[in-house]
């Protein structure tokens, strides 16, 4: 009996380490499979900011474009302003010229038809 138990011990024995290996061996697996997940993830994180980072910077120079654009149209459109009030007084000013000229023919005439 001594000896069937004995038989029996170790072959349970044999029987946990070879259990014991392969989950030695599983676990070492999981842990490479986790390690090369991990190195992944951060790779695509990396890129990602990557990308987001040249998203941002070509971002920044199109709207510094933008508003450069804004700022020559909003000088053109101060000068086209100045312009008009320009040539407004300048149409006033020949206005009144004209009017002057066609009051001053007009006595011119009478004083000739006299």
């Amino acid at each position: 009996q001594l000896h069937l138990n004995m038989s029996e011990k170790n072959e349970l024995t044999k029987s946990l380490e070879m259990v014991q290996k392969e989950l030695q061996k599983k676990e070492r697996e999981m842990k490479r499979e986790i390690s090369e997940h991990k190195d992944r993830l951060r790779q695509v994180e990396k890129e990602h900011q990557d990308s987001l980072t040249e998203a941002n910077r070509k971002n920044k120079v199109e709207i510094e474009a933008c508003q450069e654009k804004v700022n020559s149209l909003e000088h053109f459109i101060s000068s086209q302003k100045l312009e008009i009030e320009h040539l407004k007084s300048n149409e006033e000013e020949l206005n009144n010229s004209l009017k002057e000229a066609n009051q001053t023919l007009g006595e011119l005439l009478k004083t000739k038809v006299r």
